[in-house]
């Protein structure tokens, strides 16, 4: 890991959920038998996708933005994503005065994209995939002096999205078990603080996309990976990892997660995101491993496409 970062503490975690606090109330965890059912043990389901970007990004963005200098505010932010970490660092510009910029791959979905100019946040189209985005918008941070924001590398996103973790234990301090979804895993990252720092003995399991499988690649071998990103799901959709937030990962098929998208609507009633479907899939694909345990699944977000959710019930 590079020097010039340091890893957030519980503590540093705490002070982002009391920085936050005045502007985003605390997400529901709900249980549901049908999915306790289905997956055969005790399941929490922390509903990030009631957000007011339908996200759980938006912690770490509102964390992020309250942190700023003088200085960072008055030259604004820029930042590259596929849709929820644009939406996060747009609300949280909108919240501190400050101009922010996000970068966007062509094709990116629609939907986020709009969220995005609707909170202000300026939109520039570049590159086919994530990564060509995201380089373009270092060099443009560069160039006109903005605060550059990596959806990953940047501890206060991972202290500002450790907060649903930190909300999660306190609401049900006898879960055993978290499954979250990687896209560049500043969430995984929040969730192993948070539970190593409460619960040492508390099992953090991270999913990610088997099209877009850098980060996983990244950590089985200890170096960074840069992998083909062909998965449709935008929030796992990362050709290259980040050296701040590498895991504990396992990797699910397109087709998983759809039927787990199509899942969380059958067993929860609740619409959730790509990113979750894969949480829900794996979950299914564990559910001997996981048979008696107490289990929270990290619903990470609802911004789903009707495309995607055209899929997901096909499948």
């Amino acid at each position: 890991m590079s020097e010039r970062w340091s890893v957030p503490t519980l503590g540093d975690v705490r002070a982002a959920q009391a920085r936050i606090a005045p502007h985003l109330a605390r997400t529901p965890l709900h249980r549901y038998s049908a999915l306790d059912a289905l997956l055969g043990c005790e399941t929490y389901v922390k509903h990030e996708n009631y957000q007011p970007v339908g996200a759980f990004k938006v912690r770490g963005g509102v964390n992020l933005a309250c942190t700023l200098s003088a200085t960072e505010r008055e030259r604004g932010m820029i930042t590259a994503s596929t849709g929820n970490h644009g939406q996060s660092i747009a609300f949280g510009a909108r919240l501190t005065g400050t101009r922010a910029y996000i970068v966007v791959p062509e094709g990116a979905n629609a939907g986020k994209v709009a969220a995005i100019r609707g909170l202000g946040a300026q939109v520039i189209v570049h590159g086919e995939k994530f990564d060509a985005a995201m380089a373009h918008a270092e060099n443009l941070g560069r160039e006109q002096g903005l605060r550059f924001v990596h959806s990953a590398n940047e501890p206060r996103l991972v202290e500002g999205v450790g907060t649903a973790t930190l909300e999660l234990l306190e609401d049900a301090p006898q879960i055993d078990t978290i499954l979250v979804p990687v896209g560049l895993g500043s969430g995984a990252c929040g969730a192993c603080i948070v539970a190593k720092a409460i619960n040492p003995a508390l099992r953090v399991i991270a999913v990610q996309a088997a099209g877009a499988p850098a980060v996983y690649d990244s950590w089985r071998s200890g170096s960074i990976e840069t992998r083909p990103n062909t998965t449709f799901a935008e929030g796992l959709a990362t050709g290259r990892a980040a050296q701040f937030t590498l895991s504990i990962l396992h990797l699910v098929d397109e087709q998983e997660i759809l039927r787990g998208m199509a899942a969380w609507i059958e067993h929860a009633h609740t619409l959730a995101e790509s990113a979750s479907g894969a949480v829900l899939a794996l979950a299914f694909r564990l559910r001997g491993q996981l048979a008696g345990r107490r289990v929270a699944l990290m619903l990470s977000g609802g911004n789903t496409s009707v495309e995607h959710l055209r899929r997901a019930l096909a499948s």
